[in-house]
């Protein structure tokens, strides 16, 4: 598969590092030389330009991409204009866009967008919903990491702690149990029942990975 990530910030830069990591072709684009300079051993190819011009963009093959990702949503007017330009006269198969407000999601629908994305939103309402069902108690220590009170998921009841390896399989630490309103400290070979609540620490994302596995 072969994608094009343009516009480089924190998303744009993460989406095309991870697609690469995960073994597709990607092709990077922003006009920050800087910045394709810090991603140019990361992806397929990386390239500084105006990609608001069509005759560029079909010089770097962009009607050879499968998808496309316009990833600069706060700059609105050109995330709009590039997104009909990929749809409307380069006839790229899939252009995906970020948006920031709705209105500007309607707008990209509007010029051909086959799908709007607000990755923010998403992943916060992602972040929420899987904590809310699934952790009874939850400390936020700072932005991204948190201390989460957590049901054991199935494939974990029956496993001592190492065996689950936490900190290497879930980049997560269990830091003790909680039974009948005690906390516990627990050893490597504790094996975990399903009454147990666990206390996990690690980051926001991670623990709601871990949350999602419980039923």
């Amino acid at each position: 598969m072969k994608f094009c990530v343009i516009g480089l910030g924190r998303f744009g830069d993460k989406l095309a590092q991870t697609l690469a990591e995960k073994g597709m072709e990607v092709l990077a684009i922003d006009r920050n030389e800087s910045i394709i300079a810090s991603i140019r051993d990361k992806v397929t190819q990386a390239i500084c330009m105006n990609v608001e011009n069509e005759e560029s963009l079909k010089a770097v093959g962009i009607e050879d991409m499968d998808t496309v990702i316009v990833a600069m949503g706060e700059e609105f007017s050109q995330s709009i204009l590039v997104t009909a330009l990929l749809k409307k006269h380069l006839n790229v198969p899939k252009v995906i866009a970020r948006a920031v407000t709705k209105v500007h999601e309607n707008i990209l629908m509007l010029v051909g967008a086959d799908k709007v994305i607000f990755p923010e939103r998403d992943t916060a309402i992602k972040l929420a919903n899987t904590l809310s069902f699934a952790l009874m108690e939850f400390v936020q220590v700072s932005e991204k990491f948190a201390i989460a009170e957590i049901k054991p998921p199935k494939n974990f009841i029956g496993k001592t702690i190492s065996e689950l390896q936490l900190r290497k399989t879930w980049q997560v630490t269990c830091i003790g149990i909680k039974k009948e309103e005690e906390i516990t400290l627990i050893n490597p070979d504790y094996v975990i029942i399903e009454s147990d609540k666990l206390l996990l620490a690690g980051s926001n994302e991670r623990l709601a990975d871990i949350a999602e596995e419980v039923e």
